[in-house]
């Protein structure tokens, strides 16, 4: 649906098709993987969906052919107008004779010397296809018999090879249309029969047993060199018109015919990230968004401008530099004694990371834990890790049996004879590239209860603790489910007593049963609710006597909206506070998570009218209907774009900053 926004560059657009193919990848990986699990286990009983996972396997595999149909569809014609555009990809059926001399010799010199041909005979079985990675199928013809032969399309070669001389602005080729093309240069005295490009999709989650695993780094580590060779989930096969072909691929595979899927198109769209425009042309794209600095912010001195007052960040609006700058001043701060921190996902070059190795070399207590079952992030965790802890860190991996999820840094720093703790809690990753295309929200604090509670949150993930007493923050799987249902069930007392009551939420998935089903008994004792979820939501909003008092909005845009965000009325003395949790299962029952209250009334109110401009956004906004689809909110009134308007503002005050944005809003 992004694809079809006609205000936006063509580039842009394009964008949201390679995003879509990485989150089908992910989807078949995981999603499609468990249910390939059940059947293999000859597990078929029927799930609340009413399907067993053979059902569902089916509907599923349709949908899909469905939505990949109308994906071609869409990027065939964004090709053709960014042809127009002054921007090209040429397909070999297009390759003029100036072009293919020009390709030949690149062949030649740098692309042949890396292929590997492989032939499938009764001596040499067939080989183990890498998850994700293009192939060329070759059926040739050896004396009388027809043979395989595979070649793996080189990961450490550009795809996207930039060719002189075709009159337009910029013109590329992909390295897989150039090998199939001199694909008989690689099999001299056969006769090429056929070609086909394919795509395997390997399960991709990763079975460990903790209460066995006497070493974790080390299991997981084995674990994810096993991931590419997964049960394969699906195959993906292009330009194959030869049945012996596609039933060869397809057998060897161990696949059913439904897990096949035949593109009409170039396979694996994620390339379409990579597609940059030239400055001629550069109406093809976005321009990229530049980051504010926060004003409120002393560089010099960040721990008195935390003491003065706590300090809110909204990115990617808001440089994600001064988390970065916080731990870096930390880790060179002689007065700072001690610095914890939780990774989950953190970016190949990180900031954070080098200044955390840099602080304990210079003595300082250093303890991280690093997530290492952060899913297909384990092996940049994994070496993240052993290289902290070979500068002197000290290297956690959490509770037996939980992921930690939670986003928080613990500072502590001795000032005039006493020890202060400096904290940033936030919704987001520690990720400095992330940040520029994620909306994620944070605090900067010293409140003391604030550094109590994160004392104890330490030693908890740190210790054998297997229970938790805060004071001000929930901790999941601990306390937070019932801190949530507490908050709510405070809100239907509020209803019923005739007192107004209202929730606002925004997440990124609403999954949870329990939390559901707790929505729909507030919303039956008269309790507004505006739920902003951006992905998965079981919820069914606006069925009468059950629901009718819930609306759910998804907001796709330029930027992932990622912060987790909750509001309470309390009889107009309203709580909010800020999550690393979703309302799923998962992250309430079976990970570290913390919820933490916004005490400062000038940020809450920031974080409210924030609030309040999604719910009033109508260009990105999508309204969830009973039957389960979504609406693009109607654009009658004067346009509205949420992400536009928060790159506007500027400010020098967070109350300044709160002007504004009312003023926007009831102007709108």
């Amino acid at each position: 649906m992004e694809m079809e926004d006609e205000h936006a560059p063509l580039l842009e657009r394009l964008k949201f098709s390679a995003i879509f193919s990485s989150n089908l990848d992910e989807f078949y990986m995981v999603r499609v993987a468990a249910i390939k699990n059940q059947i293999s286990s000859g597990y078929e009983a029927v799930d609340p969906s009413g399907l067993t996972a053979t059902e569902k396997l089916i509907q599923i595999n349709q949908k899909v052919r469905d939505l990949v149909s109308i994906q071609y569809k869409m990027t065939t014609d964004l090709l053709k107008q960014l042809d127009k555009n002054g921007m090209r990809i040429i397909r070999k059926d297009q390759f003029s004779s100036d072009m293919t001399e020009q390709l030949e010799r690149k062949f030649n010199l740098e692309i042949f010397p890396v292929l590997t041909p492989m032939a499938v005979d009764y001596t040499r079985r067939f080989p183990l296809i890498s998850n994700k990675t293009l192939y060329i199928g070759v059926k040739l013809l050896i004396g009388l018999e027809q043979k395989l032969a595979l070649v793996q399309v080189p990961i450490v070669l550009d795809r996207l090879i930039k060719v002189e001389n075709c009159n337009s602005e910029a013109c590329y080729v992909l390295l897989e249309d150039v090998i199939e093309t001199f694909i008989d240069k690689l099999f001299l005295g056969h006769q090429v029969l056929a070609t086909s490009k394919f795509r395997a999709t390997r399960n991709g989650d990763l079975n460990i047993v903790e209460d066995e695993a006497e070493d974790l780094l080390m299991v997981i580590e084995e674990a994810v060199k096993l991931r590419k060779w997964g049960e394969t989930v699906r195959l993906e096969l292009s330009d194959c018109e030869d049945t012996w072909l596609q039933k060869v691929l397809q057998d060897s595979l161990m696949l059913e015919t439904q897990q096949v899927l035949k593109i009409d198109g170039i396979l694996d769209l994620t390339f379409l990230f990579k597609l940059k425009a030239p400055k001629t042309v550069s109406h093809l794209t976005k321009t990229i968004y530049k980051p504010k600095k926060v004003p409120v912010v002393d560089k010099k001195n960040i721990f008195k401008s935390i003491r003065e007052n706590d300090i809110f960040v909204h990115h990617p609006y808001e440089s994600f530099d001064i988390v970065a700058d916080f731990i870096k001043l930390s880790s060179r701060d002689p007065n700072v004694l001690a610095i914890k921190q939780t990774l989950y996902r953190v970016s190949g070059d990180s900031q954070i990371v080098k200044a955390l190795a840099e602080a304990a070399e210079r003595g300082k207590q250093v303890t991280v834990l690093v997530e290492l079952r952060a899913r297909f992030d384990e092996e940049n965790n994994i070496n993240w890790a052993k290289k902290l802890e070979q500068r002197g860190v000290h290297v956690i991996y959490g509770i037996l049996g939980l992921k930690t999820h939670s986003k928080i840094t613990l500072v502590v720093r001795r000032e005039k004879n006493k020890i202060r703790r400096y904290l940033h809690l936030g919704t987001g990753n520690y990720n400095d590239q992330t940040a520029k295309v994620y909306t994620d929200m944070g605090i900067f604090t010293c409140k003391e209860n604030f550094g109590a509670d994160a004392s104890v949150f330490f030693n908890m993930i740190s210790g054998f603790v297997t229970s938790v007493n805060t004071n001000i923050m929930s901790v999941a799987p601990f306390t937070m489910r019932q801190k949530f249902q507490d908050l709510i069930d405070r809100e239907i007392k509020h209803a019923k007593s005739g007192h107004p009551a209202r929730i606002f939420a925004k997440m990124n998935s609403l999954v949870d049963i329990e939390l559901i089903d707790k929505l729909y008994e507030a919303s039956s004792a008269g309790v507004k609710i505006d739920l902003i979820v951006r992905g998965i939501c079981t919820l069914v909003p606006g069925m009468p006597e059950m629901s009718e008092n819930i609306s759910v909005t998804s907001i796709v845009g330029e930027f992932l909206e990622h912060s987790r965000i909750y509001y309470f009325e309390n009889r107009k003395n309203p709580e909010i506070y800020l999550s690393s949790a979703d309302w799923m299962t998962r992250n309430l029952s079976r990970r570290v998570e913390l919820l933490f209250p916004i005490e400062d009334p000038v940020i809450a109110e920031r974080i409210l009218l924030t609030l309040k401009l999604y719910f009033a956004d109508n260009q990105k906004s999508w309204r969830l209907g009973q039957d389960g689809l979504y609406v693009k909110k109607s654009a009658n009134k004067k346009p509205i774009h949420a992400q536009d308007v928060l790159k506007s503002i500027t400010y020098t005050t967070n109350k300044e900053y709160n002007d504004k944005m009312k003023a926007i809003i009831e102007r709108e």
